[in-house]
């Protein structure tokens, strides 16, 4: 199959053979980047900036993602919106795009897939492959260690619960938790008065409205 056809099976969904040498050779060159941005000193912010901005598809203003990050394409198939925060440990299985909006948070050790494999180890011997893309809406947050599969959406200003499995749309404006995740419960105006199971917001941070 020539490189063209992969490339568009890769964005369209269709199986393709993941493991070939010109693949391969194209990720090493994005992975290299990678490795860079990696190494970086902590107090590089400017250099690691000028990085991110070469390995992403897209980048807003304001985003920090904490190294160490692990990349498939080494990001190239990333979407960052502005004052996107994601903490360390954060693995792009970025083979198809993923879009992460604005003012998405993303807790340590999150791992986002795109890339999925056919249930038969007949074909899965093969090295076939599809994908599907992953988008996080504005304002949500990704809590520690979960897991966010191929083809989800999580809506806008949602939370996933830490170590949570998302295998399914989540709508916006909700809690979700478990394994698979399930809406728990709906983010509503009290939130904006009282956090941690009900403590009030203080006079210095003030509450909103």
């Amino acid at each position: 199959m020539e490189l063209d056809e992969v490339k568009r099976r890769m964005s369209d969904g269709g199986l393709y053979v993941c493991n070939s040498p010109e693949l391969f050779a194209e990720q090493a060159r994005c992975r290299d980047v990678l490795d860079a941005y990696n190494a970086l000193p902590f107090g590089c912010m400017q250099e690691r900036e000028e990085l991110l901005s070469r390995m992403v598809a897209e980048v807003g203003e304001g985003c920090l993602i904490e190294p160490p990050l692990h990349a498939n394409w080494g990001g190239a198939n990333v979407h960052l919106g502005d004052r996107v925060y994601a903490n360390m440990g954060l693995t792009l299985v970025d083979d198809a795009d993923i879009f992460i909006e604005d003012d998405v948070m993303i807790g340590p050790n999150v791992t986002i897939c795109t890339a999925a494999h056919p249930v038969s180890p007949r074909l899965r011997v093969q090295g076939l492959q599809y994908n599907k893309p992953v988008r996080i809406c504005a304002g949500a947050w990704l809590g520690a260690g979960c897991v966010v599969l191929p083809g989800v959406t999580v809506g806008a200003g949602s939370v996933v619960g830490a170590g949570s499995v998302v295998t399914r749309d989540v709508p916006a404006g909700v809690v979700a938790v478990g394994s698979p995740c399930r809406v728990l419960r709906e983010i509503s105006e009290k939130d904006d008065r009282f956090y941690d199971g009900g403590k009030p917001i203080d006079d210095v941070i003030k509450p909103l409205g």
